[in-house]
């Protein structure tokens, strides 16, 4: 059997919206999922209080393609990894946080990386499509979906039920299609499931903080959502 020859070409292709050359995109998407279970937590800053620290729930562990393992967090309208968060009006990464200890810290912990690099090698997948399921976890922080539907001016907010991991690394956060709900409960990988970022309306994720404000028709959480929702073309 023939050895393949990397092509180096793909060094010197660039995509347009990241900047990074095609190969270190492809080094860089996650091949494995690992739920955070123990409650740590995403420490960022904003940029309107500089002299304070805020945190998000960390949803898992991700294994990228090139070794690296990142904690994962729903941010925007999107999931990305911790280390990525940056954005001068909406905070930028400080570090990982352990509440249970009170500790700080920066690197991936040492059994989530152990436990990602066994299962990826245990579970090696041979899938044909970009599209192919690898993985599908539950979501256990409570997001939300917010969906905008422009005709009517409405805002919906839906739950979370899982998010699945593609073979070619996308991470989609996965909503119930109430209309094809055929059994109770919706679990992961049930066919009423839908992607929330490929669906027309979808705006934003929100962890269940965020979201049991919204419920209750919080002033100040509704105005910013709103707000929010106006600002998305």
């Amino acid at each position: 059997m023939k050895t393949p020859v990397k092509n180096d070409n793909s060094d010197n292709v660039v995509d347009f919206f990241s900047g990074k050359s095609f190969s270190e995109l492809h080094d860089q998407r996650f091949i494995r999922l690992s739920a955070e279970l123990d409650g740590l937590e995403m420490l960022y800053s904003n940029e309107s209080n500089p002299d304070k620290l805020f945190s998000l729930k960390i949803l898992c562990w991700g294994l990228r393609a090139n070794g690296d393992v990142v904690g994962l967090v729903p941010w925007l309208n999107d999931i990305v990894a911790c280390t990525d968060v940056f954005d001068p009006l909406n905070g930028q990464w400080e570090g990982y946080y352990d509440a249970g200890i009170d500790e700080v810290f920066f690197d991936a912990p040492m059994h989530k990386i152990i436990e990602l690099e066994t299962a990826a090698e245990y579970y090696e997948l041979e899938c044909e499509n970009d599209d192919d399921v690898v993985q599908e976890l539950p979501d256990t922080i409570g997001t939300h979906a917010v969906l905008a539907n422009p005709a009517n001016h409405q805002l919906t907010l839906v739950e979370v039920v899982s998010w699945r991991l593609l073979h070619d690394g996308s991470i989609y956060g996965m909503l119930t299609d109430a209309d094809k709900v055929s059994s109770t409960p919706v679990l992961p990988g049930d066919e009423c499931l839908y992607s929330a970022q490929q669906h027309d309306e979808f705006r934003y994720f929100f962890q269940h903080q965020i979201a049991n404000k919204i419920k209750a028709e919080d002033p100040e959480a509704l105005a910013a959502i709103s707000m929010l929702v106006e600002e998305t073309p």
